[in-house]
């Protein structure tokens, strides 16, 4: 997303966040508008203590209880994602003026891609006419074994093995 677009993006969000402030009766501060605005300069999934930690690091003024208490009133209007991917710890994305996407998650590193294939849209249509459903959103997330992940076991059972053939060795002398 160019410069422009994310500017026109981070605009809409913060006017967004401030009617719904104001429709929760909530206060509108500078540190809630700090972490939207943080959330939206990144390009990636977060935890809540990865967030506060990054806004303690840049010299910013919030309590851990300000970022969960913000994230969720942003899950509340829209603005962010909760992603639960296989672990004990809720992982958060921006979701204003993004296409919706899927997730392929490696289940040793927890590396998380993101893709978007055509087809799962389709399929997404198809079923919803063929079963009488307005779908309304989906989610789908795949897991497995990332490359690098392949290759560091790959490397481990190498290990093992040549450590099986010297001990195998040995008791046999």
């Amino acid at each position: 997303m160019d410069t422009k677009t994310t500017d026109v993006v981070l605009n809409e969000v913060k006017n967004i966040f401030a009617a719904h402030l104001e429709k929760q009766s909530s206060r509108k501060t500078p540190e809630r508008f700090a972490i939207l605005e943080e959330i939206y300069s990144r390009a990636d999934h977060f935890d809540a203590e990865s967030l506060y930690i990054h806004m303690k690091n840049q010299n910013y003024a919030v309590s851990r209880a300000t970022v969960y208490n913000t994230l969720d009133l942003l899950l509340s209007c829209d603005l962010v994602v909760k992603h639960h991917f296989g672990k004990n710890l809720s992982q958060y994305e921006k979701s204003y003026g993004y296409k919706q996407h899927d997730h392929i998650i490696c289940a040793d590193c927890k590396k998380v891609v993101e893709f978007c294939d055509p087809r799962i849209q389709q399929i997404q249509s198809m079923m919803g006419e063929l079963l009488n459903f307005k779908i309304t959103h989906h989610s789908l997330n795949l897991y497995g074994i990332c490359g690098n992940c392949q290759k560091k076991r790959e490397l481990e059972q190498e290990s093992d093995g040549a450590e099986r053939k010297v001990k195998k060795k040995k008791t046999s002398s």
